[in-house]
């Protein structure tokens, strides 16, 4: 049986009454319907669907695991400072020494301060891939803790003894009946019985077989230590959080045991929090993790920036997904799951997503397009446009033949791989010589170049014109280290296209290399100075500066110089030829995503115009033909929530409950009975609805009782949304 609670008014005019109801489950069980077919119902163009659902559903696997990937790559330098702490934490209490009333840290409990971010949400992620790297090499004795699991010391230590011992604990241990109906497998939680099962838990005898007794292998230390970690130390309680570090420094020599805090601020929360007399209690060392914005960074890296996965975002779409990132939770996980939904609706919506796949299997399935699918491929605008600048016979025939469009299809896809190969080392290149300039022109971030060269021809852009003045102005020094990083961008990431030989930047380096400058402009620079120097009239001054100015306009450029701009030049072409905006390219709406609305839509909550929505046209949600209705009329075959919603609408501050019942009812029975008018007698069953849809409205947030009318509530919304 299911019971339910509702919250009732016992009349119009009496406050809300609370009722229980018992509602037998359905016998008969649904089938429930897989991912497929949610994918392929309500799809205005099914054809494919199961093929592109499979499609969308390969492609996200490859890619959660390059994320899970990355993820674990990031975080490896910071477990293995941690690891390293936890192995050094109780290094004497493992040795078993007894001079530990002789050291200065003999009281102090081994703490570890790890600062995550703001990134909340991420925190979670990282504690959980934590708890397994110490349960796998350091520890088999790892809690984690909440503040909101924790509202005092006693749920503190009944937490921490659950999580260790993994049985049940005596909560109500001030009754003295109670203790003796404990069973076996309940213990008290303490400190005291934490000490003695840590004890028993970790001792070998001879009698005792190892694999049963102790729960941790030969990977773990032969004494490992307990570790507790506070996910969000910044929320718990201050008096928790000093009464449960006074008690453990106590028996801190018979329980090895090492704190982690989760921080999200600063290490200066914990002095904060604590006083001295218990912060001087622990021995405190700092972690920190990588910033969310260079994490945002690496995972752009790895899914966008790379022709591995055929999948891209338009500029659009990626900026909103950088915008919620920046202005809502710094959550690179949330920029995932919004990447995530991108792939999905792309599938979903586009039918011709099918090709959204790697090169040999997209020329495949090429070959067996249907004809409403090359129909399809006729009406994309980009393929229109590469229609138009064909010659009128090949326009005839990619207009009538399916055959030749299928072959030319797989033209232009090739032709669309080529151009990513081609793309992402280019902007690379260009990021390594525009990422130190001053005031960084085209952004510091490779994902502000992208953002720019996604949008329009990046090469026409104020912007950019400024940043290839400032490099025509490097030293050599600075133009050799960035050569270097592009010989290696490009040899790391081999281009296909022939226009693009990685051998003409090696001899642009080996040029710089050897380069010897001359030295007669620096002789006629120290001569010039010396004339400077020599004591003058401010004519014959005016004369000589006259006379440098004009010899330094009429010179000629060094080699360095010459050399310099042939690199710039060669630079500035590659860029012009190879980061075309991708909507300029054939077919890109087969591999890009552009709905940045519908993303806003699903990402971008707005519960009261949604609230609004659902409750002044049902219809819009429930797709039912009988609530199609006229603006303004009220339909009586709505929820009955949303006839009380728009009538709540005609009223002012204050609404008569006793008005409002009689017009509900009116709506309500209009259909059933033509000729009733407002006098007749209200049924139990109309007015139970009412008492249920305004109990309903209150629970909302739309109306509130009223303390200066008893007969009325308070309109806490205005406006007609």
């Amino acid at each position: 049986m299911a019971f339910k609670l509702i919250l009732t008014y016992g009349n119009p005019t009496n406050r809300v009454f609370m009722g229980c109801f018992v509602f037998r489950p359905n016998s008969k069980k649904t089938k429930i319907s897989s991912a497929a077919d949610y994918f392929s119902k309500g799809n205005t163009d099914s054809e494919d669907s199961e093929l592109r659902f499979d499609t969308c559903q390969l492609l996200w696997k490859q890619i959660k695991c390059e994320t899970e990937q990355l993820q674990e790559d990031l975080n490896k330098k910071l477990f293995d400072n941690l690891i390293t702490f936890l192995r050094k934490s109780h290094s004497d209490f493992r040795e078993n020494k007894t001079e530990w009333a002789s050291q200065m840290k003999s009281s102090e409990i081994p703490t570890a301060a790890v600062v995550l971010g703001v990134n909340v949400t991420d925190h979670d992620l990282t504690f959980k891939s934590l708890s397994e790297v110490l349960h796998d090499d350091v520890t088999p004795f790892v809690v984690s803790l909440r503040s909101k699991e924790c509202p005092g010391i006693k749920h503190l230590l009944q937490k921490l003894t659950v999580q260790l011992m993994g049985c049940h604990i005596d909560v109500d241990s001030s009754e003295e009946e109670e203790h003796s109906k404990i069973s076996p497998n309940r213990i008290r939680c303490s400190v005291a019985s934490l000490i003695d099962w840590y004890r028993n838990i970790t001792k070998k005898t001879d009698t005792e077989t190892p694999c049963k007794k102790r729960m941790f292998s030969s990977r773990h230390l032969p004494s490992p230590p307990v570790v507790v970690i506070f996910k969000d130390m910044e929320s718990f309680t201050t008096k928790v959080l000093q009464d449960f570090i006074i008690i453990s420094s106590h028996c801190i020599h018979e329980f090895p045991l090492v704190l982690v805090f989760g921080i999200a601020t600063s290490p200066m929360i914990i002095h904060k929090l604590l006083p001295h007399s218990v912060s001087s209690l622990l021995c405190i060392e700092l972690f920190q993790s990588l910033s969310c914005k260079e994490h945002l960074t690496k995972a752009i890296d790895k899914l966008l920036l790379t022709s591995q996965f055929p999948f891209k975002l338009s500029e659009k779409v990626l900026q909103v997904l950088i915008n919620i990132f920046l202005y809502h939770d710094f959550s690179v996980q949330n920029f995932i799951k919004g990447f995530q939904l991108s792939l999905l609706e792309h599938f979903y919506s586009h039918p011709l997503s099918v090709l959204c796949c790697e090169l040999q299997e997209a020329r495949k399935r090429v070959k067996c397009l249907s004809h409403s699918q090359c129909e399809n491929i006729r009406r994309l605008p980009s393929f229109r446009r590469f229609v138009e600048s064909q010659v009128s016979n090949k326009q005839t025939v990619l207009l009538t033949d399916d055959e030749c469009l299928k072959e030319t299809t797989q033209a232009l896809l090739q032709d669309l791989d080529t151009y990513h190969e081609n793309y992402f080392p280019i902007l690379r290149c260009l990021h390594a010589f525009t990422s130190s300039l001053p005031k960084y022109p085209l952004g510091k971030q490779i994902t502000e170049l992208y953002c720019t060269c996604l949008e329009k021809k990046v090469w026409e852009t104020e912007e950019y014109e400024s940043a290839i003045q400032l490099v025509r102005m490097l030293a050599k020094d600075e133009l050799v280290e960035i050569l270097e990083k592009c010989v290696e961008i490009v040899a790391s990431s081999p281009v296909k296209d022939v226009g693009i030989p990685s051998e003409k930047l090696e001899q642009y380096l080996d040029r710089f290399r050897n380069l010897e400058e001359a030295t007669d402009d620096q002789e006629e620079s120290i001569s010039s100075l010396k004339e400077l120097q020599k004591k003058t009239d401010l004519y014959h001054l005016q004369k000589t500066l006259l006379e440098m100015k004009e010899s330094r306009r009429l010179k000629k450029l060094t080699k360095f110089e010459m050399l310099r701009f042939e690199v710039v030049d060669f630079i500035d072409g590659l860029v012009r030829n190879y980061l075309v905006p991708p909507e300029l390219q054939t077919l890109h709406e087969v591999m890009y995503f552009s709905a940045a609305d519908t993303l806003r839509e699903h990402l971008n909550a707005a519960p009261r115009v949604a609230l609004h929505t659902a409750l002044n046209n049902p219809y819009f949600y429930l797709k039912n033909e009988s609530l199609k209705t006229d603006a303004g009329c009220i339909s009586n075959t709505a929820p009955d929530i949303c006839i009380a919603y728009k009538l709540h609408l005609e009223c002012g501050r204050l609404i008569n409950l006793v008005d409002w019942l009689e017009a509900f009812s009116t709506v309500v029975t209009a259909a059933e009975n033509p000729n009733s008018t407002v006098k007749d007698e209200i049924d139990d069953a109309i007015h139970a609805r009412f008492i249920r849809a305004v109990s309903e409205l209150e629970l909302l947030g739309f109306i509130k009782p009223s303390k200066q009318k008893t007969d009325h509530v308070a309109r806490l919304t205005w406006g007609s949304c």
